[in-house]
């Protein structure tokens, strides 16, 4: 019979056991194929740069092209808000320790100053892939694998531990469905 009265500390550090476990399950698997790349994506995405390009290129398109790039353009700006100004703030997560964890050098990018928890990097793409995807659903796809990529690199890199990730996914959920809204965007089921 389950234990009823299992606190939420102890759940969260149970979470928090499982966090550092990934994390350092991805420092300790070799992959010298894929380090350079994921660490100049990591680098190139950030202050969503990646996102406002593909912005821009849509914003020069008439029609549900430009107003993707609208809608996926505030969805940015409310995530990195989100993230930046409040969960960063709020939650005050010291980053990993990439030398503890032996992260290998060659996927280092610059340590972040700022808190780990969320991840804004994921914030932001996600964000962005997901109001992008609803207005323009043929870059749904090739976005979302982009936003996954990006997060996936915040860990590979050594600067997130995988729940900063999954959160800063939420988050950038939650900001391009608060984004679509404020645009009149109606959200649809799939088959609509």
């Amino acid at each position: 019979m389950p234990d009823r009265n299992v606190s939420a500390a102890a759940v969260l550090a149970d979470l928090r056991a499982i966090d550092g476990a990934l994390y350092a399950a991805v420092a300790a698997t070799p992959t010298p194929a894929l380090d350079s790349a994921l660490r100049r994506l990591s680098r190139t995405a950030d202050h969503s740069k990646i996102s406002l390009t593909v912005a821009a290129g849509l914003a020069l398109l008439p029609g549900r092209p430009r107003q993707a790039a609208a809608v996926g353009v505030g969805a940015v700006a409310l995530a990195s808000a989100a993230s930046n100004l409040l969960g960063k703030r709020l939650v005050r997560r010291r980053r990993p320790d990439r030398e503890e964890a032996r992260v290998d050098m060659a996927r280092h990018v610059p340590m972040p100053k700022s808190a780990s928890f969320p991840s804004g990097h994921t914030a932001s793409a996600t964000a962005f892939a997901t109001a992008v995807g609803v207005v323009l659903p043929p870059a749904a796809v090739p976005l979302g694998a982009l936003a996954v990529a990006v997060g996936y690199s915040r860990v590979h890199t050594g600067v997130h531990y995988p729940g900063d990730v999954a959160a800063g996914a939420v988050l950038g959920f939650a900001a391009a469905a608060a984004a679509l809204a404020v645009g009149h965007v109606p959200l649809r089921l799939a088959g609509d």
